[in-house]
């Protein structure tokens, strides 16, 4: 079975947001010509996406192609908007949920689905949360790594991830409005550079700050394996030891002790890369994300897993399907058919 945990998708329309809120700088879609279109921000291109970010038929057979069983579904970040007013963040998430809920009816053995939630606004979050869960029947939410620059230790984000623990939501943290963008203004900079850098402060910061030593049973994910965190494990325990004066601030626990309090997708585009991850992390808290339909992600969901010889059948099921399950608390029979 193959569960590819990292996918996104967008409605085909939603109300013109200027007009729905009375300011702009939300995301509008142009469909300039068949089977594309534009994301537009304030009447400049964002992104330009085809049918497979919105169109299910288009998403299910790039799914049977690629020998894909499940998708989980998020929106994509740039929706997230945690810099609008509140009301109209959470207005936003509720178009967004519910289309990805929509989609999970529609066909629940083959897809499932992470909501949004307006971070910038605790109490607002948690009620977006507690319905994506109890009502829409999501096992999860997608959340951004910083808001409005506030690292994901900030003590009022903290009722959120309290929230998720007590109703067993998974947490899948995505890089957005990424570190240094000011700096990249070529190369895709802020896509190759910023994100690793920026998922790495966001799992910092969760360690440092001390919100994993304070939700033990909080399960939480993070995109494009972690980023350079998985890397760069042996520098960031070196200065917790040399400088705890800096560093063990607000938790005193070494963070290598952490490697197995988090999961992480598999996208590293490198063969030796996810062996060194698999020895750190396991396999048990990998699972398959491919960053499906964009092109940074992995054209061949599964591909570099099942191309690596030199894992076990029970490794590579493990992290094509296994790990996934765990982190979203569902069964393997959720999906077989009847």
């Amino acid at each position: 079975m193959k569960i590819d945990l990292h996918t996104h998708i967008l409605p085909e329309s939603w109300p013109d947001l200027r007009e729905r809120y009375g300011y702009g700088g939300f995301v509008q879609l142009e469909h300039h010509e068949p089977c594309r279109a534009k994301m537009l921000i304030d009447g400049k291109c964002f992104r330009e996406i085809e049918d497979n970010c919105w169109h299910t038929p288009k998403r299910i057979f790039d799914c049977d192609t690629a020998g894909v069983d499940v998708q989980v579904i998020s929106t994509v970040p740039v929706m997230f908007s945690y810099w609008a007013k509140p009301e109209h963040t959470l207005d936003l998430s509720k178009i967004l949920n519910d289309h990805i809920a929509g989609v999970v009816a529609e066909h629940p053995k083959r897809f499932t689905g992470l909501g949004t939630v307006p971070m910038q606004d605790a109490d607002l979050a948690v009620r977006e949360l507690e319905r994506c869960v109890k009502e829409l029947h999501l096992p999860g939410v997608e959340v951004g790594s910083n808001v409005n620059d506030m690292n994901l230790n900030d003590p009022s984000l903290f009722p959120i991830f309290e929230a998720a623990q007590d109703l067993g939501a998974a947490i899948f943290v995505h890089p957005w409005d990424v570190i240094g963008k000011e700096r990249m203004p070529k190369y895709w900079l802020p896509w190759l550079v910023g994100m690793p850098a920026t998922t790495t402060t966001a799992i910092c910061s969760l360690i440092f700050g001390g919100v994993l030593e304070r939700l033990p049973n909080l399960r939480i994910a993070f995109a494009h394996c972690g980023g350079s965190f998985p890397f760069t494990i042996g520098r960031i325990e070196h200065g917790f030891q040399v400088r705890p004066d800096l560093c063990a601030v607000d938790n005193h626990r070494n963070p290598r002790e952490y490697l197995r309090r988090f999961y992480l997708d598999t996208l590293v585009h490198d063969a030796d890369a996810l062996r060194y991850v698999i020895q750190i992390v396991g396999a048990d808290r990998l699972a398959l994300g491919s960053d499906y339909p964009f092109p940074l992600g992995e054209a061949e969901p599964g591909k570099l897993i099942e191309s690596m010889d030199d894992l076990s059948s029970d490794t590579k099921e493990r992290l094509l399907s296994g790990t996934a399950l765990e982190f979203l608390n569902l069964k393997k029979e959720n999906f077989l058919s009847s």
